[in-house]
């Protein structure tokens, strides 16, 4: 009888023990787990459900079930005034990544190159180009947008001393892209080239050497043996870089407000800006905003998805 009562208080006392260890980590990490799916999860669903929906903020009597209306409205209803919106947001989203992505991941690379050689006050210039990064939006708009202004601004000032009649960078196109560009490098560009930078101290250094040996010069020991070696960094790079391309706002809306406007056109207007101002201006309609969200997160993924397939093959 002892040995039966000792042989189940063990028993007990293991399983106990078992379910301890086991809720441990969910312990820790049940409290992330809550508000991941607060302001993740829920928010994601509940998007997604707005976008069937008519919906009405101030008055629920008056939502009613749109189903695939409001996607209809923006890809196909060419009469629908969201349609316009919609697909005009998407053609100067679509123009920014594809102005600034290659330079974003180009200009890094250089940059991380170069100061992989530890040239005089390469610690210097790795801060200076890294600092930019932790300014937030409005600071950065407004170190630059008094240095754009037509009349009176830094850049046109030089530009006139030197003999050089200078654009008007916010109110004229190309130029308000090249300034709302100028802007995303200079805040941005920090980031990539410290995680190349990191990249580049993993490569093994005999292989330099033996590059050396054989005669290869720098460019050519970069493109051979540096690129290749950085590979993922890039493949990271790459998609971190596109999403936030995809998802600018900021610089377009506080640098020129989504103009000039050019034969009716807000040339600066990205799918950010008018999935916000659908959503949460003077005439919302949320349906409508939710539903071109939902459009661009498709967008987003399936491009990444290529991006990813396409360098998992090239590293194959």
């Amino acid at each position: 009888m002892k040995r039966s009562c000792n042989r189940k208080e063990t028993k007990t006392v293991n399983r106990v023990a078992r379910i301890r260890k086991a809720l441990v980590p969910v312990a820790f990490l049940l409290p992330f787990g809550i508000i991941f799916c607060m302001f993740v999860i829920f928010p994601f669903i509940f998007g997604i459900t707005i976008s069937f929906f008519n919906w009405n903020m101030f008055d629920a009597s008056r939502t009613s079930f749109a189903g695939f209306g409001n996607y209809y409205k923006i890809l196909f209803n060419s009469e629908s005034i969201y349609f316009s919106y919609f697909w005009n947001g998407l053609k100067n989203t679509l123009l920014f990544v594809a102005i600034s992505v290659p330079l974003l991941i180009i200009l890094p690379l250089i940059f991380a190159g170069l100061l992989d050689r530890k040239p005089y006050g390469f610690r210097f210039f790795r801060f200076s180009l890294f600092v930019p990064t932790v300014l937030s939006i409005s600071t950065v708009v407004i170190i630059w947008s008094w240095q754009f202004y037509a009349n009176g601004g830094v850049i046109n000032e030089f530009l006139k001393k030197i003999g050089i009649g200078g654009p008007n960078w916010l109110n004229a196109q190309p130029w308000a892209w090249v300034a709302i560009l100028i802007v995303t490098l200079w805040w941005t560009i920090g980031t990539n080239m410290v995680i190349f930078s990191a990249g580049m101290k993993n490569v093994d250094q005999s292989l330099y050497e033996a590059a050396k040996l054989d005669g290869a010069g720098a460019i050519r020991s970069f493109w051979h043996i540096t690129l290749p070696g950085i590979s993922n960094q890039i493949v990271l790079c790459l998609l971190m870089t596109m999403i936030a391309s995809f998802n600018v706002y900021g610089q377009p809306q506080l640098l020129t407000g989504g103009g000039p406007v050019i034969d009716g056109d807000f040339t600066t207007t990205v799918l950010m800006m008018r999935i916000r101002t659908i959503g949460m201006g003077a005439n919302a309609n949320p349906g409508v905003s939710s539903a071109m969200s939902v459009c661009m997160g498709i967008i987003m993924i399936a491009v990444s998805i290529v991006q990813s397939r396409v360098s998992k093959r090239r590293g194959d």
